[in-house]
């Protein structure tokens, strides 16, 4: 193997093993059925197609701007974790609280193009599938990738290994969406109804744990400046 294929390989895998623990593809089925379960299956694909799109375009996003946009703004990280853990927590209390006897294939939503787009982006793309934390995780891998190295690797080589680890991140993320229905066929009705509610549990546990995590890297320098 070439030094430039091989550096290239080791980039594309240093960013694959940093966003695909976290984002989890496979752990968004029950979150992706519990929200779409009024839909039809023609609009689910839709939607999994959309959810791929803007996962693509808010990972590199973030890992190329988001840092340079949090600057300028005069944001941190910890107030994005704070902000995004909220929001996680209020969807996993609207799933936790959702009537799964309403939740039949012959109820569909007749939503038009542009308020499943909407939908889309927003539970669904953020801050469910790319959240704080997937987010956080960018910005850092991408001000790695650009720190070090040569010419030929931060504006070449990185950039493109980049983008072919998030498209493959944003393939996962789009087959698992669309074969949502199949996956969770497995376990039959009962065992569909269980796992998604102690999938909306767990998402609330993440959603606190995130906000903790925020609050922390808050206070933690405000108690050494007090120590000190």
């Amino acid at each position: 193997m070439s030094p430039v294929l091989s550096l290239f390989v080791s980039k594309f895998l240093f960013v694959a093993a940093a966003l695909l623990p976290i984002i989890n593809p496979p752990g968004l089925v029950p979150f992706f059925i519990s929200l779409t379960s009024h839909n039809s299956q023609a609009q689910r694909a839709f939607l999994a197609r959309r959810i791929a799109v803007y996962c693509f375009l808010l990972l590199l996003g973030s890992m190329y701007i988001g840092g340079f946009v949090l600057s300028f703004f005069g944001v941190s990280l910890p107030v994005v974790q704070i902000s995004g853990g909220l929001l996680i927590t209020i969807a996993a209390w609207r799933m936790l609280n959702d009537n799964p006897a309403e939740n039949t294939p012959s109820v569909s939503k007749l939503e038009n193009r542009e308020t499943l787009k909407q939908r889309a982006f927003y539970p669904l793309t953020f801050p469910l599938t790319v959240g704080p934390g997937s987010i956080s995780v960018a910005i850092t891998v991408g001000a790695s990738l650009t720190s070090t190295g040569k010419a030929l690797e931060r504006f070449t080589l990185a950039p493109l290994a980049a983008v072919a680890a998030v498209s493959v991140t944003c393939l996962l993320i789009w087959w698992c969406l669309l074969y949502a229905d199949r996956l969770m066929g497995y376990l039959g009705q009962t065992g569909a109804v269980v796992f998604l509610r102690l999938t909306a549990f767990i998402l609330l546990c993440l959603g606190v744990q995130i906000i903790w995590e925020g609050f922390s890297g808050l206070v933690e320098p405000l108690l050494h400046s007090v120590g000190k």
